[in-house]
């Protein structure tokens, strides 16, 4: 499948724009109310499924169901990261008014560092094959440490 470059650019414009919207309609600390957060969820589920949609016009069926089983993958696994959420501000003591801004600047930063670290890991594989054998050398290492019994 060939995406021209300026639908990247769109893509990650557009994807600017809904963190500064969620940035700016949040820019006061408040308690959310259940019914507000019901609301942007329903805003944000409305997004990514009319995204798949164009992905399944534009470019066929398999493209789309690719997309949506992706889409239903990564959201059953936020579903998860809301029970450790909990936990983590429960432990912090975050005050509720401030949650949504420690939980914005978290995921703005895991996916800063996600981008840095995927290309930075690409362009390292792709100028040092061998590095991918120190890699699998380390995986190899710690699972035998996880597998061997550890001593009292």
């Amino acid at each position: 499948m060939n995406v021209p470059l300026w639908m990247w650019f769109a893509v990650v414009g557009f994807i600017l724009l809904m963190l500064v919207v969620d940035l700016v309609a949040h820019r006061h600390a408040h308690v959310i109310s259940v019914r507000e957060a019901a609301a942007w969820s329903a805003v944000w589920v409305l997004f990514g499924v009319a995204f798949g949609g164009v992905v399944w016009s534009m470019y066929g069926a398999e493209p789309g169901q690719q997309y949506f089983a992706g889409y239903l993958i990564e959201k059953s696994l936020a579903v998860d990261n809301v029970f450790v959420w909990a936990i983590i501000f429960s432990f912090f003591a975050v005050p509720r008014e401030y949650q949504h801004r420690v939980l914005f600047l978290g995921v703005l930063g895991a996916l800063v560092f996600r981008g840095v670290f995927i290309a930075a890991g690409s362009a390292i594989t792709a100028g040092a094959g061998w590095v991918l054998y120190l890699f699998a050398a380390f995986l190899l290492f710690t699972g035998y440490r996880m597998l061997k019994p550890s001593s009292p």
